[in-house]
């Protein structure tokens, strides 16, 4: 699983520059520490997105172990209506 240091690259490459405003009044590029604030957040939420899909993966598959050393599937459980 990628690290919080390697999300950090990987949204810095892909964000070399961060600007906030609109249109209306202009924009303008984040110091160096409010970019670096606002990079940390962006690889914070997306790690814990992440890990949320690999849990949720690693429960469903624990939950089909389950039902398969019942010689049950997903579907058995279907036509049960659970």
């Amino acid at each position: 699983m990628t690290t919080l240091n390697e999300m950090i690259e990987i949204i810095s490459a892909e964000n070399p520059t961060i600007q906030v405003g609109n249109d209306e009044q202009g924009y303008t590029e984040l110091t160096a520490s409010d970019y670096d604030a606002q990079v940390l957040e962006w690889a914070t939420n997306r790690l814990a997105k992440l890990t949320e899909q690999v849990e949720a993966e690693a429960a469903k598959a624990a939950a089909q172990a389950k039902l398969a050393a019942l010689g049950l599937t997903a579907d058995d459980l279907k036509a049960l209506g659970l």
